[in-house]
């Protein structure tokens, strides 16, 4: 009778469809020393996990810490940025063309250049005037309100 009960609940356990209490019961037989020859197979599978309740871990665990890692990256990518100015640096230094220096052999090239530039330079001087404008509207509203 007790042989078909073990088996009945071994049938249960594989099954996952047992309950603590018949667990509590299987782990109880085969912890006994009067456990069937038949069921022997069986018996390290329960002993183990009583063995393993009782265990208790008694080691310190030594925790490294990420500092020193976040310091050397910092410095790896410190070392890849300065590497890549210097690339990229490098590179365009070399491939910078020799710029037109305003030499020029044809008298009338050099007068059309030359008005060019001077057409720009009036040109950016005309519009820093007219914000001196708006400086000494601005001064003379301010001297307006404040009366000095």
């Amino acid at each position: 009778m007790e042989f078909e009960k073990i088996k009945i609940q071994l049938d249960k356990y594989f099954r996952a469809e047992t309950n603590i209490a018949e667990e509590k019961e299987l782990r109880d037989y085969f912890s006994s020393s009067d456990v069937l020859p038949s069921l022997e197979r069986y018996k390290p599978i329960f002993v183990r996990s009583t063995l393993q309740k009782e265990q208790q871990f008694d080691q310190k665990l030594q925790v490294k810490s990420r500092k020193q890692n976040w310091f050397w990256l910092s410095v790896a990518a410190s070392f890849v940025v300065l590497m890549g100015i210097v690339v990229i640096g490098y590179n365009h230094y070399n491939t910078v063309e020799e710029p037109n220096l305003g030499t020029y052999d044809d008298p009338e090239v050099a007068f059309k250049e030359t008005q060019k530039a001077l057409f720009q330079l009036s040109t950016n001087l005309n519009k820093g005037f007219e914000s001196m404008q708006y400086i000494k509207e601005y001064e003379n509203s301010k001297n307006l309100i404040f009366k000095q």
